[in-house]
């Protein structure tokens, strides 16, 4: 067994979060970390990789398929029992607080009881804790997850529950994200910032990175490639200001379909079949009938392939929500196999027998073409049409059927460049007939009145900043129906931190996509801008706080509408 007095202390961590809290300058806060984790690669290095994890406020990578399964009620009642109060008042100190991290300090604070003997916690025993909560499944499972959870708070001091309780529920608010994060493992182990980034791209496993770096610098990192089985960002795309103008600045395009579905990552290693959506979620058991197509059209070597799963009634697509439906269903799934169909349309190819991301979009698509068997209505290849500026033409032609046949529009991606995972450039621009839309989260809203005065009736939307920080953009209570409401009326009574009369303040978790005519600068929020007419067009289960929309793309799509 290690030796519990040499094992680094919990205490640390707090420290680190603590002063990463006290600036919101992302330099000054890069600087505060690179130091720590140059400190772990010291004194800790066989932890490094975890640590670099808890620093983000994780237990796992993000592709990783273990998850705590820990809600905000089952934490609630394990707070309740080390502190010895209600879970009302429980609720109530979040309110008072501002979220469950900050109540969780305040509580412990006032703990009634406390053991006789507690060692001081380590980030060993904290985090091997949150691992075997993650391992527990079957019958009285949550009451198992209770337990293990009541033991490690029953330990903790006032700031370290405070970011156990945070960590458990991925809500570190610290300010740093993947971002800073990178740069700070760049500084720490004197690494320059592309290596890190790209090490980070083929792994989506920023752990894995720190420990490389420290332990095998440069060299290291450059070996470190794409791996079927591990998902990795998907490569994202602008708004295109026209398509004349983007196929013109591209020399020739290739342009295909825009699809409105579910974007898939699937992974075939030794003959098993793992598909992954764009915030990484296997929903392999959710789809069956995805991994039995690629069975057939795909010989069984290692691969990576890219696409959209699209639901189809009668030859035409139907509504993204039938799509959340199967993606996030985990029972009777055969019944709904039969009620809503899935058609797959594969456009990309990663990896086949080696990574093939560096390689050319148009080599890509070509060795797609090779290994794929078609299977008419099931499984196809994106509809694509190589254009030059001089048959732009057959872009809009595509563009129009794409519409007619149902589709969002069209796709407009430089035949020469690589794949560039969690990258948005002009190499890949998206050309829609709707109005554009931004997936935006909910920090707050204002109770109806009336007969709503129950019900949040508008929304108060935000998008992240530079520093990974929340700053709002406007005000939505257009395009939600009467159910809709109702279910984000129960899902936000316990989001709720704060009450000012009618307003309210949220904890950011419901995100939105929604449509407007109109960006506009505007000081009324803390952005600089507002949308003009915005509308709900749908709630966003299928991507997570990390992917929503930034001041970068606002910034961007400000600028096109003033040159359109």
């Amino acid at each position: 067994m290690p030796d519990i007095e040499s094992e680094m202390k919990y205490q640390k961590l707090v420290e680190l979060y603590e002063t990463m809290d006290s600036t919101t300058k992302r330099l000054e806060k890069t600087a505060i970390l690179a130091d720590f984790l140059n400190m772990v690669g010291d004194q800790d290095p066989k932890n490094l990789a975890v640590i670099t994890l808890l620093s983000l406020g994780r237990i796992f990578p993000t592709w990783s398929e273990e998850e705590l399964g820990i809600g905000s009620k089952l934490l609630m009642k394990a707070i309740s029992l080390v502190v010895g109060v209600t879970i009302e008042e429980v609720e109530d100190q979040i309110r008072d607080s501002g979220d469950i991290g900050s109540a969780s300090q305040e509580l412990f604070q006032r703990k009634v009881q406390s053991t006789l003997f507690t060692r001081a916690l380590t980030i060993n025993k904290v985090h091997e804790n949150l691992v075997k909560i993650a391992d527990i499944s079957g019958g009285r499972s949550q009451n198992k997850k209770l337990e293990i959870l009541r033991e490690l708070l029953s330990s903790a001091s006032p700031h370290e529950a405070k970011y156990i309780t945070r960590t458990v529920l991925e809500q570190l608010r610290v300010g740093v994200g993947e971002g800073t994060l990178k740069d700070a493992i760049s500084q720490a182990f004197d690494i320059p910032k592309e290596v890190v980034e790209r090490a980070h791209m083929l792994t989506n496993d920023l752990g894995l990175v720190a420990e490389v770096a420290r332990e095998q610098g440069i060299v290291g990192l450059k070996k470190l490639t794409l791996k079927p089985g591990k998902p990795v960002k998907p490569m994202l795309a602008q708004l295109s200001p026209g398509y004349k103008d983007s196929i013109r600045e591209m020399g020739y395009a290739l342009c295909e379909t825009k699809y409105d579905g579910i974007r898939v990552q699937i992974h075939c290693k030794d003959d098993e079949i793992n598909i992954f959506t764009r915030r990484l979620e296997n929903i392999s058991p959710a789809v069956p009938e995805i991994a039995d197509y690629i069975k057939k059209a795909i010989k069984p070597f290692d691969f990576i392939v890219e696409g959209e799963i699209i639901v189809t009634k009668e030859g035409k697509p139907i509504s993204f929500q039938y799509i959340l439906q199967r993606v996030r269903r985990k029972y009777d799934i055969e019944r709904l196999r039969k009620e809503i169909p899935l058609t797959l349309y594969l456009f990309d190819v990663l990896y086949y027998k080696k990574p093939t991301l560096d390689e050319p979009l148009k080599d890509r698509r070509n060795l797609l073409e090779q290994i794929v068997q078609i299977l008419p209505g099931k499984l196809e290849l994106s509809k694509q049409v190589k254009v030059t500026p001089e048959t732009s033409q057959k872009a809009l032609d595509l563009f129009n059927q794409s519409i007619e046949e149902g589709h969002e529009g069209l796709m407009i991606k430089d035949p020469n460049a690589p794949y560039t995972p969690g990258l948005r450039g002009k190499k890949m621009l998206k050309w829609k007939a709707t109005p554009e839309t931004l997936d935006l989260v909910v920090v707050g809203g204002t109770y109806g009145i009336g007969k709503r005065a129950h019900l949040i009736g508008s929304f108060l939307l935000a998008l992240r900043d530079e520093n990974n920080g929340l700053k709002t953009l406007a005000h939505v209570a257009t395009g939600l129906d009467d159910k809709t409401l109702l279910e984000l009326g129960e899902i936000s009574e316990s989001l709720i931190t704060r009450k000012v009369g009618r307003k309210v303040d949220m904890i950011p978790s419901i995100i939105m996509e929604v449509a407007f005519s109109e960006i506009v600068k505007s000081p009324e929020y803390e952005s600089g801008y507002s949308l003009r007419f915005p509308v709900v067009k749908r709630i966003r289960k299928d991507i997570s706080i990390d992917d929503i929309d930034t001041m970068d793309r606002v910034a961007s799509i400000y600028q096109n509408m003033k040159i359109i």
